[in-house]
């Protein structure tokens, strides 16, 4: 797997990524949703630069340019509900883009620290010969991601692959790049040492989707 870690370079992401780890700033939701878009349309544009172009031919009032202009079929999916603010950002930049939705989350059982990944529903247009974006803002033990690429291979079989998330740990990034085929590509704009024994980023930020969207009822 690529792994393309974009905090090894200093710019404005880092800003954004301090922002939405800061406990005070974070209680402010709209701002922390923004700085997650943020951090996906940074994210696309990195991924831009490696992707497929064709010159085309635009024209003005006055005469005709020549472009280069992204000549590719994307798919978008996203895994809900943590991942909604980053598939925004992301098609944002990649507007032309079909989306897929899934939702898939951590089941545990009684008390345990243990837990497996539910998929409950998943809405998704064919993948045959385009390229697949697969979007989860935390990349903790990587189940989700894993979990998540399994239900989607009855939808065919794209060309390429790549991955994005704001936040991984390098075990779950390990268990991705096992699990997914070698030219994958993973995006990300930091990666954290450790897992805590829940499966939780350390330092990461908290609950993504809670911080998004506010605190869920457990059932």
């Amino acid at each position: 797997m690529h792994i393309h870690n974009l905090s090894e370079e200093n710019s404005i992401l880092n800003t954004f990524i301090a922002e939405i780890r800061s406990k005070t700033i974070q209680t402010d939701r709209m701002r922390f949703r923004r700085n997650i878009e943020r951090i996906g349309e940074i994210l696309s544009y990195e991924m831009s630069k490696t992707e497929p172009y064709e010159t085309t031919a635009v024209e003005t009032p006055l005469g005709t340019s020549k472009t280069a202009l992204l000549h590719d079929n994307m798919v978008l999916c996203s895994v809900l509900r943590a991942g909604i603010p980053l598939h925004y950002g992301i098609l944002n930049y990649f507007d032309k883009a079909e989306n897929a939705f899934i939702s898939a989350y951590r089941h545990h059982e009684g008390d345990s620290e243990e837990f497996e990944i539910i998929v409950e529903y998943l809405a998704c247009p064919d993948l045959t010969n385009k390229t697949l974006i697969l979007a989860d803002p935390m990349l903790a033990t990587g189940q989700s991601m894993v979990s998540t690429f399994a239900a989607l291979k009855p939808y065919g079989t794209p060309k390429a692959i790549h991955l994005m998330s704001v936040i991984g740990a390098k075990e779950g990034i390990d268990f991705v790049a096992k699990a997914f085929p070698e030219n994958t590509h993973l995006w990300i704009a930091t990666v954290d040492e450790t897992l805590n024994s829940k499966g939780y980023i350390v330092p990461g930020l908290g609950d993504a989707g809670d911080l998004s969207f506010g605190e869920k009822l457990q059932k």
